[in-house]
């Protein structure tokens, strides 16, 4: 792996395209279209594969943002459990995006600051 650093958590970039895109409880998506997206921005490790990000979009549905509804080897097919609600954290000062019934805890991995 590369030492790139994002600008953006990667965590933040999957919440930002899924609020963007998605967020609609009864609407499904895919780990590959929000990876392609993220891609599209270049704000991820120019190396990266979707394997080398299933561990967030796995974080998800233990937060209980999302739940995965069917997977094929990679693709995981995922529905909103509520719809998500746009934040800004004082502590690192990203905008962040939530769900609903999760706990309002910033995702940014250096921060977890109540919201």
């Amino acid at each position: 792996m590369s030492d790139f650093t994002p600008k953006v958590p990667i965590q933040i970039q999957i919440r930002k395209v899924i609020f963007e895109n998605y967020n609609v409880t009864d609407e499904k998506f895919t780990n590959d279209e929000i990876f392609e997206k993220i891609k599209n921005n270049g704000d991820l490790n120019p190396l990266w594969i979707i394997d080398d990000v299933e561990t967030y979009f796995n974080d998800l549905c233990d937060l209980g943002l999302t739940r995965n509804i069917a997977q094929n080897f990679t693709t995981m097919w995922l529905k909103l459990f509520d719809s998500m609600i746009k934040h800004h954290c004082a502590a690192c000062n990203f905008d962040v995006y939530l769900g609903v019934s999760e706990k309002q805890i910033c995702p940014n991995p250096d921060c977890k600051s109540s919201i």
